[in-house]
């Protein structure tokens, strides 16, 4: 059995939350609900649980209090947290660049059902939360320069500077990562979704099947159709209608 909590100061969420638990995850039981950052901070102390769900915004405070309590007391915790909150951007992106799952409100039971699949894959996975700490670097810091990527593997979370990221690959729905001085790395994503994560960092997309960090760029060769070559020395195509914004950024490097 596993064992999960609900944090959440919304009464009618919860039995939402337990009525879809209950019926799409019935080996994961409910062994404790509470309503704010103290009764929180008191059950995820006693009950210790494989996971819980936790809301973002409370009357007290924020679900991100209760990490921070508890990180203070206990250091790293092994739990998985799927967060609960409403569409709130800079959250969002933390929660990506940290490998953490989240929950919009009001709660799709799809989305439930896509998210408790994965949690009950990893479950009895080693994990020692370094993405938690991340997630809470960033929260404090309230910065969009985020300065590491949390990336889940079959084998665990990694953490990565993101300007030691060379350039990333498509292979169907996964993404392989090309990282300064480490082995490649393969996540189960598509490089769409890391595209949108990134773009903001210094990534451009050349090619449908390249996502390249621009500070890590040596050369563009204009024949042959057109190639980068990157500081690992790998050459890779552009695509023709990415050549023009390609030349505009390396214009402004």
């Amino acid at each position: 059995m596993i064992k999960a909590v609900l944090i959440d100061d919304d009464g009618n969420l919860r039995e939402g939350m337990r009525m879809m638990i209950n019926l799409y995850a019935p080996e994961i039981q409910i062994v404790g609900e509470a309503d704010s950052v103290k009764s929180g901070t008191e059950l995820m102390e006693t009950a210790k649980p494989d996971i819980a769900f936790l809301d973002i915004l409370m009357n007290d405070g924020t679900g991100f209090d209760i990490l921070e309590k508890l990180n203070e007391k206990f250091g790293n915790v092994n739990y998985h947290i799927i967060f609960i909150t409403a569409h709130e951007e800079f959250a969002i992106k933390a929660f990506r660049f940290s490998a953490l799952d989240f929950l919009l409100k009001p709660v799709n039971p799809e989305e439930l059902q896509t998210v408790l699949k994965k949690i009950k894959n990893v479950i009895h996975q080693n994990n020692d939360n370094k993405n938690i700490g991340l997630l809470l670097e960033n929260i404090q810091k309230r910065s969009d320069g985020f300065k590491k990527i949390a990336l889940s593997t079959s084998d665990g979370i990694h953490l990565f500077e993101i300007k030691d990221i060379i350039r990333c690959e498509s292979e169907d729905n996964y993404t392989k990562f090309f990282i300064k001085n480490h082995k490649t790395v393969m996540i189960s994503k598509t490089l769409k979704e890391y595209e949108e994560l990134l773009k903001d960092q210094g990534f451009e997309r050349i090619h449908q099947s390249h996502l390249i960090n621009l500070n890590e760029l040596k050369s563009y060769i204009r024949k042959e159709g057109g190639f980068v070559i990157m500081s690992d020395d790998s050459q890779l195509p552009v695509s023709q209608r990415k050549k023009e914004r390609l030349q505009e950024l390396i214009g402004k490097l």
